[in-house]
């Protein structure tokens, strides 16, 4: 198994198991880039990207979250998902790479439809000004 797969594994691992941010911190590289469905710029850094991903699980990690497609190649992962908010049908692609220890490196997140854009957008700034206090 590849550095990539076992922390694919791991990434698995804190999705399903109750987003661990302890995990997370693991799993991420210090110099990890966040590129998201709704902000233009690429964001960079550990504790960036971990704002990110903590707020992305608290508000797209509920019971309907499910992965239904992963491509691997290599130390590149596209992983499918699908979850409902408010009602609204969510269909989004997580694209992740792994460096050569196995830390996420980058972390980019596609969502559609459009409605679905705007509905992770409404939540993922609820979710990130909560997490600011």
């Amino acid at each position: 198994m590849t550095h990539a797969h076992t922390g694919l594994a791991k990434w698995h691992g804190y999705m399903m198991g109750g987003s661990d941010p302890a995990m997370l911190a693991e799993l991420l590289a210090e110099d990890a880039v966040f590129h998201s469905p709704v902000v233009h710029t690429p964001q960079v850094g550990k504790p960036v990207v971990m704002a990110y991903l903590v707020a992305a699980s608290h508000v797209l990690g509920n019971d309907s979250f499910r992965y239904v497609r992963e491509l691997v190649d290599g130390d590149e992962m596209m992983l499918e998902f699908v979850t409902e908010l408010d009602g609204i049908s969510i269909n989004g692609v997580d694209i992740i790479r792994f460096n050569e220890n196995g830390k996420i490196s980058d972390f980019k997140v596609m969502v559609r439809p459009l409605k679905a854009v705007n509905k992770v957008w409404e939540m993922m700034a609820a979710q990130l000004q909560a997490a600011k206090g």
